[in-house]
């Protein structure tokens, strides 16, 4: 598919979902909670017509609103309660909003680890920035997008200069991708972006990603001078794919590949991943 062809799909299917939307702000009644921290599963937003609406798990932090807020994207094993369980509760506390998107279920799907999945899936971050800035607890100017391997590539896909971050209506602050597929991109980003990947990641190489950074693509072509918002990159030495993953404390191969948490790199990342949150999108209360 030409990125030409690809664009035109995303802006219809953008246009498409609009029409079709229907944002609930109330949670199910069956997940309501008087515990904020401990969040509620809520519908987003319907994506095509005849199936059950997009959702995901909505965190809040402590203390009175509006408060930045951050999407969590799942990887292309879906999985998406255990990411949230994973990261929702420690960026909760840390003063932020946290919406994990479930890409999935709606559609049908158990996995997309051989294709990239939906074209429309693509979209699903705007449908939650769409969700999220609506909610008075939410400062609308202070939403990140973070994403975890194929839900990486959507991430930064979200911010990346073109027609799908320009005909949006709403906008992210900042984008984050744990160990994504760097090769499709050349760093010409939109606003600042922060990727961490393991040395030894044979799935998503950090050779790749060091390219991007370079605004090298896969086709050997870089961006010009003075194009892209600086990507910030970590490479954590001795670490593989999925490397915050605690369910891989025993590694796991995948369609070939080597999985493995490393707690050292998730100590780090998790230290990382604050501390570019806090100097993108302000920390709680602030403004910047």
């Amino acid at each position: 598919m030409t990125k030409l062809f690809a664009s035109t799909v995303f802006v219809a299917a953008l246009l498409f979902g609009s029409a079709l939307a229907t944002l609930a702000a109330e949670p199910k009644a069956s997940d309501k909670t008087s515990d904020k921290a401990s969040g509620s599963v809520v519908e987003l937003e319907t994506p095509l017509a005849g199936t059950p609406p997009l959702q995901g798990y909505l965190r809040r932090p402590d203390g009175v609103g509006p408060s930045p807020a951050v999407v969590l994207l799942h990887s292309c094993n879906g999985n998406w309660r255990r990411l949230d369980q994973r990261w929702g509760p420690s960026i909760a506390s840390w003063g932020y909003v946290t919406l994990s998107v479930d890409s999935f279920e709606t559609r049908g799907i158990k996995s997309a680890c051989t294709s990239t999945g939906p074209v429309d899936m693509t979209l699903d971050a705007y449908r939650a920035l769409a969700f999220l800035v609506k909610q008075p607890f939410v400062d609308p100017a202070r939403i990140a997008v973070v994403g975890f391997s194929q839900g990486g590539r959507i991430a930064l896909t979200s911010v990346e200069r073109g027609i799908i971050e320009q005909t949006a209506k709403n906008k992210f602050r900042a984008a984050v991708a744990f160990y994504p597929p760097c090769s499709p991109f050349k760093d010409d980003m939109t606003v600042p972006a922060l990727i961490m990947v393991g040395e030894l990641d044979d799935w998503t190489l950090a050779q790749e990603c060091r390219k991007m950074v370079d605004g090298i693509d896969s086709y050997g072509i870089a961006r010009q001078k003075g194009e892209g918002v600086p990507i910030k990159l970590i490479v954590y030495p001795g670490a593989f794919h999925a490397f915050d993953a605690p369910a891989l404390k025993t590694p796991k191969e995948l369609l070939g590949h080597h999985l493995e948490y490393n707690q050292a790199a998730a100590d780090q990342s998790a230290i990382a991943l604050r501390e570019f949150l806090d100097a993108t999108l302000g920390g709680k209360g602030e403004t910047k």
